[in-house]
């Protein structure tokens, strides 16, 4: 189809569409902050962009094989009386490694075995990054397209609210990485949420939909929480330094 500049229908789904591919991707970023955490701080800018540039990438091939990504919708085989398709073991897939990488990052973070990087030099952890982003990019990919399909069947608007999407993403998820890099506990908290929407990858997957709204609403209230304690200590700070002043001056 082409894009008809003036029709306001067009436009509208545009709208809606960037807004529900940056929601979407929301996880994508945070998983791309984390996983690029683990590198030297001059390596993490490239791990972000070669991420996005990936998604990018998937999103679009994904997009222009339509007819495909339909298909694997179908049942491939039948499991504890449920149907599974090769969407189905995809989310599993994906949760499962989810649910696998949060463990591990946060048993990284609390027993501060993470070397950053160190093992197998900088290029194999460089690597094995973009191979870990690679992997749930593809799952995030398939969800964001899946998504975009059920909205409209306007392959240029899907393809201008994807590339829109992660132009965001890209000039956000520098910001994003940098501060939970800075803040440990708000890097559990995101680790806590690849776990969460892992599980509801395994779920989705056996047929048990959880609708995302209230993945989203559990994110932005703890994400709420956080702020509150961030901006409490940041004011606090002062207080308690002055009285440390006060007890050596004493």
């Amino acid at each position: 189809m082409d894009l008809a500049l003036s029709d306001p229908q067009m436009w509208a789904s545009l709208l809606t569409l960037v807004l529900l591919e940056i929601v979407l991707g929301i996880d994508n970023v945070i998983f791309i902050s984390i996983a690029a955490d683990n590198l030297p701080p001059h390596r993490r800018p490239v791990a972000r962009q070669v991420g996005l540039g990936l998604a990018l990438v998937i999103r679009l091939g994904l997009l222009a094989t339509a007819s495909w990504i339909v298909g694997l919708t179908a049942p491939v085989l039948a499991a504890f009386g449920h149907d599974i398709s090769w969407r189905d073991i995809l989310l599993i897939s994906g949760g499962l490694f989810l649910l696998y990488k949060g463990t591990t990052e946060i048993h990284s973070t609390v027993e501060g075995d993470g070397g950053h990087g160190a093992k197998g030099g900088v290029s194999g952890g460089l690597a094995m990054v973009i191979v870990q982003i690679g992997i749930l990019d593809m799952v995030f990919s398939f969800d964001s397209v899946i998504t975009a399909l059920g909205m409209t069947q306007n392959f240029p608007v899907m393809a201008i609210a994807i590339v829109i999407s992660i132009g965001v993403m890209l000039f956000a998820s520098g910001p994003i990485g940098e501060f939970v890099a800075r803040h440990r506990s708000v890097k559990m908290l995101a680790l806590s949420f690849l776990i969460l929407i892992g599980m509801t990858l395994v779920a989705d997957g056996l047929g048990v939909h959880v609708p995302k709204g209230y993945i989203y609403f559990a994110v932005a209230f703890s994400l709420l929480v956080e702020a509150l304690n961030l901006l409490a200590a940041r004011r606090s700070a002062p207080k308690l330094a002055d009285a440390r002043d006060r007890q050596s001056d004493g």
